[in-house]
């Protein structure tokens, strides 16, 4: 029996993870993959403060560190499912075993969103990718596509121009999403190239990505485009499916809950980072909500004498 089960090993949950732990709550951190979350995927993270410039991985492996040294069991497991079991006791369930703990902070954060068109999964891993620093390297001197215009998509074709010799950015849109610090840099970069207004109807290929075809939603016109990969940042979705029916979300999946303590509809579950429903998902707004989280965990167990 822990104090605390967190699920999800992001900025969130391993903040959430140091703050439980300094306050000698017995704290268990269950991550799926790896530890880290969406910034191990992040090449530089330059907004975080006290650091100009750092990779992802390497902000990782320090708050990491952190967590583990005061003392935070970490154990690899996906969660699929969470139970009230009566009184006090809440069940973490995962394919291998079930953990039991007295409270719950759910830190699972976000996937990327896929288009669900002809192609996409047949081609995942053989030229279609939703991570440029997971796969960028295989794409030398490529011509490669991005499909999507907020903040992932421009900072992932910047990485991109890295390998690529020439990226065409497709926007449904006439107009960019994404922060105009990073808008800049796109339309600076001789590599980057954009194709407004424009949806991808179809992915194709053989053994690998070929080309693309290509919507303009103005005029309905379509046209074929060659590309040797493609690289997914169309918007992102809450990692919510398994507690369907049991905390309150809202109509896109993201858990509500009460500002001030951040629990959910169900007394003694928490929610925190980009899970949850909030204005701004950064690192700095997950840890923020990783430690208010596990302080309002101690307090909620002090308050009802279960520590």
């Amino acid at each position: 029996m822990y104090d605390v089960i967190i699920i999800g090993g992001g900025p969130a949950g391993l903040t959430a993870g140091i703050y439980a732990s300094r306050a000698r709550l017995k704290a268990l951190l269950l991550e799926g993959m790896i530890v880290g979350g969406q910034m191990m995927t992040t090449d530089i993270i330059e907004n975080y403060p006290g650091f100009s410039q750092i990779t992802g991985a390497e902000l990782s492996a320090i708050v990491d560190g952190q967590a583990k040294g005061f003392g935070l069991t970490v154990e690899t497991g996906e969660v699929t499912g969470l139970e009230v079991a009566g009184g006090q006791e809440l069940v973490a369930k995962t394919a291998e075993r079930d953990y039991r703990a007295k409270a719950i902070i759910i830190c699972t954060g976000t996937e990327y969103r896929k288009l669900g068109i002809p192609g996409e999964a047949e081609f995942t891993g053989r030229g279609v990718s939703y991570c440029a620093t997971c796969d960028g390297a295989f794409f030398k001197d490529s011509n490669i596509v991005v499909v999507g215009g907020g903040d992932s998509a421009l900072t992932e074709a910047l990485f991109l121009t890295k390998f690529a010799k020439e990226i065409t950015i497709i926007h449904r849109r006439d107009a960019l999403r994404a922060t105009k610090i990073y808008q800049e840099r796109a339309f600076a970069n001789p590599k980057i190239d954009f194709l407004w207004s424009s949806v991808v109807e179809e992915i194709k290929g053989n053994q690998t990505v070929e080309s693309v075809l290509v919507k303009n939603v103005t005029s309905g016109e379509m046209r074929e485009v060659p590309t040797e990969g493609v690289f997914m940042f169309i918007g992102i979705t809450p990692k919510t499916a398994f507690l369907k029916g049991l905390v309150e979300l809202d109509e896109s999946g993201y858990i509500l809950v009460d500002e001030e303590n951040l629990q959910t509809s169900v007394d003694g579950i928490f929610a925190a980072g980009d899970v949850r429903k909030k204005l701004l998902r950064q690192v700095a707004t997950a840890v923020g909500d990783g430690a208010t989280a596990a302080f309002a965990v101690e307090k909620y167990l002090e308050e009802r004498g279960i520590t």
